[in-house]
């Protein structure tokens, strides 16, 4: 599968900056969702780029390295628990990669969004569904925001050490719903997400 036909073709359109944006973090009941736009030189790839997911927690960390380095541009931004509580997922998410597109150094000329959304911009941008497994951008942004989510709740895990945040990164795991349960919630969950465990 050629995971560069997407901004290849737009290049031979004519279009120079193309950029992939991605969110991490939609589902889980704490912490924030995390958004990266990134884009990449489509003549030096780097192999092995692929949706965050499938990879081990080194290999995306050695990947998000290589990325950080070789992009022309990449900007991480985040929407914090209590935003998502005002304003809900969906547009907390359309918000933070918003966010993350304009706060790169150079502005693309053509945003690829991971998923089905339309973001509030006046780029040209084109929605792919599964775009961190189909888009070489996508993928990329996909694995510096999970590599940075999953530090970010690791350093929280620190703070509110019942939750083991350093294990299910927010999630609701089992023996998560448990320690909120027990425990209460802390300021890093989202309240909308934990209603029914709300002591």
């Amino acid at each position: 599968m050629d995971k560069l036909r997407y901004e290849t073709n737009l290049i031979k359109k004519g279009y120079k900056y193309v950029c992939g944006v991605d969110e991490v973090g939609r589902g889980p009941l704490a912490g924030p969702v995390v958004c990266a736009a990134v884009i990449m030189p489509v003549d030096d790839i780097i192999d092995g780029v692929d949706d965050s997911k499938k990879l081990t927690e080194k290999k995306r960390q050695k990947l998000a390295e290589e990325i950080k380095k070789k992009a022309i541009a990449y900007a991480i931004c985040r929407i914090e628990p209590q935003i998502i509580d005002e304003i809900n997922i969906l547009q907390a998410t359309r918000l933070c990669m918003k966010n993350a597109i304009e706060s790169l150094d150079i502005k693309p000329d053509f945003v690829l969004v991971d998923g089905n959304m339309t973001l509030d911009t006046d780029i040209p941008q084109k929605y792919i569904i599964k775009g961190d497994s189909f888009s070489y951008s996508i993928g990329a942004a996909s694995i510096i925001a999970k590599v940075y989510r999953d530090k970010l709740m690791e350093e929280y895990a620190v703070t509110y050490p019942q939750y083991s945040f350093e294990k299910n990164k927010g999630y609701g795991t089992v023996a998560h719903v448990n320690a909120i349960k027990q425990a209460g919630i802390c300021p890093v969950h989202r309240r909308s997400f934990v209603k029914k465990w709300m002591q």
